[in-house]
């Protein structure tokens, strides 16, 4: 009797689901295309709104789709109307069904205009009145903003306002990028759209999600797990190239061109998002939304910070030209607006330590074409000459997966791979292999060469996004989280670059191998010199190599200047050479640094481009601290464990943070960690002599941590002492004078215009640290060497 009971239960459940479910289908869903009459829309929107239909009407749910624009009634209909008369059907639709099928589209079709907030109100009324019309039950509304990021927030506002659906009904808003142009206007953008709908209500589009191979790289690691767990890593990946190429230039587009560039219009999105699928960890399940995002978000965060060395940039000769018409420049005019670019990224872990992912997309290129490229390292020597090899056998030949996007002289979307490696499992309902087509070469190898798989029927990028944004698969959007994190990786960059003179190139197969890369530790650079005749012409701007780094002198000792990327890169190389010299002479170095932002180029630099720096026989000192938790962001510690010591091997015992947080209090007297600090120097460092202290100044002449009358420090025979901070944090933990001036070298680094006014006050003053600290920095009998930068030094 139990039993029965129990199956009466499930059968019960079961039925109740399945109507609950029926219940769920009759839902009216209104689609509403903001934007209607523009030309996204009318390439792509109605089309794939018009595949969604196609795949959804019969299942139960009911729509109407409503195109809006800020034109008047009479003249937007029209113009929608003319756009939907280019819909097409599958291939698999006979042309009478086709006609049928459009014509039920184009009756559940309709202007309006959306201009006003009553307009929002009426449309919403309009909506309601239908569905109890109909005696439907409303599923839910889908707004796709196909507007320009300007008009989002007064949309959002009245979508907010006046057009969300009733309790029950979900509401999903699309949007277009840019989504910002650096990471702090896209910060105040996601709070601005923050304010009117929910994170789950909202999907970035980034239309090459949608592309079918790009959709099919997270599927295509799933499926081949097994193959690929032992091969997706440092010890057999080579090199992973992330590429799209055109052939377009970007005539008629140059005023969004010289907001953005190429780096913005592609590289931080498009072609980072790709990155990301390819580097991120994959989760147990993929088809998981939330797994997937979450992965992704770990993936940009481990990503290595750029420097301006890890990109180059180049311009197509007349693109200046066409800004000058375009946009009413005068002749004098010159842009340094890059219209192709070239970046080197490191992903921080385990799995891919040391592989580079070379970034590149550009315009006026000789081929369009669109590729995810994985390079396996191959260490076989085969005996037998080349004719003798077989693809499917030799491990000689190249070993590579390919993610062939579109375009090229392949022609369509692809997944290769290399006979030699393995050969792979797809969903064969949906992908097939390609016929062999002789004379084709992809990579150096003949198409033969590789297992060859293209989807069974190509699928617009939006028709499949607009499909997921019904589904609400997440996965393939854009979150805020996600969105902000990679504005994060690519905002220093974009400031760097944003003075520099990009390489002219005539555009197409003229360019030769002017384009052509060499990347060597964290810098990425072209192969050939700049010949004479593509070097801009006047009035273009100069670049800080045609300055040399000046040598003079600076309160009587040596000074170095140079522009910044210079300036750090001469210090950076000066601090090998000492330590080099340290380790050879004693058999360790030992180095104390001072933190603040002036140093986290240079610990970037010498994490990044500085291979030969012997960390394994280094000791890292800190000059002075502030009294948080070495957890803290504002702990120098904290600024030296994220911009150096994560990247480099330095033994552990060989780092030695100031105890300011001892007995769970900061900095107490009663603790004595100045003290502590002290004699762990005394019993390390002998004659308590540092090799080198890297110092900074700041605008009111202090030096680590000593400021202005501080009443210790200054003199006295503490080495190490606790001192008062005009700014927060106030207490901080500091090497004292006497203690600095014991060392073997000095470096002090300084940066920046602000710097300009101290640095001319301090180089007329005499010894006067009381007044001004860094005035008593002065090595009993080593050495002080100033490093400024032009700004702080010339203004």
């Amino acid at each position: 009797l139990p039993g029965s009971w129990k199956m009466l239960t499930v059968a019960v459940c079961v039925t109740l689901l399945g109507y609950l479910q029926a219940q769920e289908l009759q839902g009216h869903v209104s689609i509403i295309l903001l934007g209607a009459t523009g030309d996204l829309a009318k390439k792509y929107l109605w089309q794939g709104l018009f595949q969604l239909y196609l795949d959804e009407a019969g299942k139960g749910h009911s729509f109407s789709f409503h195109g809006a624009a800020l034109t008047a009634p009479k003249q937007g209909q029209e113009l929608m109307t003319k756009a939907l008369e280019s819909l097409s059907c599958p291939q698999d639709v006979t042309p009478s069904r086709c006609v049928e099928l459009k014509g039920q589209f184009l009756r559940l079709s309709q202007y309006r205009q959306l201009k006003t907030p009553k307009d929002y109100q009426t449309l919403s009324k309009d909506i309601e009145a239908q569905v109890q019309r109909e005696g439907l039950r409303e599923a839910g509304r889908i707004f796709y903003f196909s507007v320009p990021p300007f008009a989002y927030a007064d949309i959002a506002r009245n979508i907010n306002s006046s057009c969300r659906p009733g309790p029950g009904a979900w509401l999903r808003v699309v949007l277009e990028k840019p989504f910002g142009h650096d990471h702090l206007s896209a910060q105040q953008l996601a709070t601005e759209l923050g304010s009117f709908f929910q994170e789950e209500e909202m999907y970035r589009v980034d239309h090459y999600l949608g592309k079918q191979v790009v959709a099919q790289i997270l599927p295509f690691r799933d499926q081949n797990r097994q193959v690929l767990d032992g091969l997706w890593n440092r010890h057999h990946v080579e090199r992973v190239e992330v590429i799209m190429k055109e052939t377009v230039d970007a005539e008629g587009r140059t005023s969004f061109y010289e907001e953005y560039g190429v780096i913005r219009d592609t590289l931080q999105n498009h072609l980072t998002e790709i990155l990301t699928l390819v580097a991120m960890e994959l989760p147990p399940n993929v088809s998981s939304s939330e797994a997937v995002l979450r992965h992704k978000l770990q993936a940009f965060q481990a990503l290595r910070g750029l420097q301006k060395g890890s990109a180059v940039l180049g311009q197509y000769q007349t693109y200046s030209g066409q800004v000058r018409r375009e946009l009413q420049k005068p002749d004098s005019f010159h842009s340094l607006t890059p219209t192709f670019a070239a970046v080197l990224v490191h992903v921080d872990n385990l799995r891919w330590e040391g592989v580079p992912f070379i970034l590149m997309s550009g315009k006026a290129l000789d081929e369009r074409v669109g590729y995810v490229r994985v390079l396996f390292k191959n260490r076989a020597f085969c005996v037998q000459s080349e004719r003798h090899w077989a693809s499917e056998q030799c491990q000689c030949l190249p070993r590579q997966i390919i993610f062939h996007i579109g375009h090229g002289e392949l022609g369509h979307p692809a997944i290769l791979v290399s006979r030699n490696l393995f050969r792979p499992s797809l969903p064969t309902q949906t992908w097939r292999e390609v016929q062999d087509r002789p004379g084709l070469r992809l990579f150096g190898r003949p198409l033969s060469d590789y297992y060859a798989y293209s989807p069974v029927g190509e699928q617009d990028a939006y028709s499949i996004l607009l499909s997921h944004i019904f589904h609400r698969r997440k996965e393939s959007f854009i979150t805020t989280e996600n969105l902000l994190a990679s504005w994060v990786f690519w905002t220093p960059l974009l400031d760097s670059l944003a003075r520099e003179a990009p390489r002219l190139y005539p555009a197409g197969a003229e360019s030769g191998h002017l384009l052509d890369l060499e990347f060597s530790g964290g810098q990425l650079f072209f192969s050939q010199q700049q010949p004479e005749q593509l070097v801009p012409g006047p009035g273009s701007a100069p670049r800080p190599s045609d300055f040399q780094v000046l040598r003079a002198t600076y309160r009587e000792s040596p000074l170095v200047s140079a522009w910044p990327e210079e300036l750090i890169s001469k210090l950076a190389e000066d601090i090998e050479a000492t330590a080099v010299q340290a380790v050879r002479r004693f058999g360790k170095f030992h180095l104390a640094l001072s933190g603040g932002s002036s140093p986290i180029a240079l610990f970037q630099q010498l994490a990044t481009g500085h291979f030969g720096f012997p960390w394994a026989h280094t000791h890292l000192w800190l000059a002075d601290e502030r009294c948080v938790p070495l957890s803290d962001p504002e702990s120098n510690f904290q600024g030296l464990q994220a911009h150096l010591l994560q990247h480099v091997r330095v033994p552990y015992y060989n780092i030695h943070p100031m105890p300011v947080h001892l007995h769970q209090r900061l900095c107490a007297e009663e603790d004595q960690g100045a003290q502590t600090y002290a004699r762990e120097i005394s019993a390390l460092v002998t004659n308590s002599s540092f090799d080198l202290v890297l110092l900074g100044m700041g605008t009111d002449g202090h030096t680590a941590s000593l400021f202005p009358q501080s009443p210790a420090g200054l003199d006295g025979e503490q080495l190490v002492v606790l001192t008062e901070s005009p700014f927060r944090p106030h207490q901080r933990m500091s090497l004292s004078l006497p203690l600095i001036n014991r060392a073997k070298k000095v470096a002090v680094l300084v940066m920046g215009r602000r710097k300009r006014e101290i640095a001319m006050l301090v180089s007329r003053v005499g010894h006067e640290p009381k007044k001004w600290p860094i005035s008593g920095v002065l090595p009993r009998s080593g050495q002080l060497v100033w490093y400024m930068d032009f700004e702080a030094f010339l203004g």
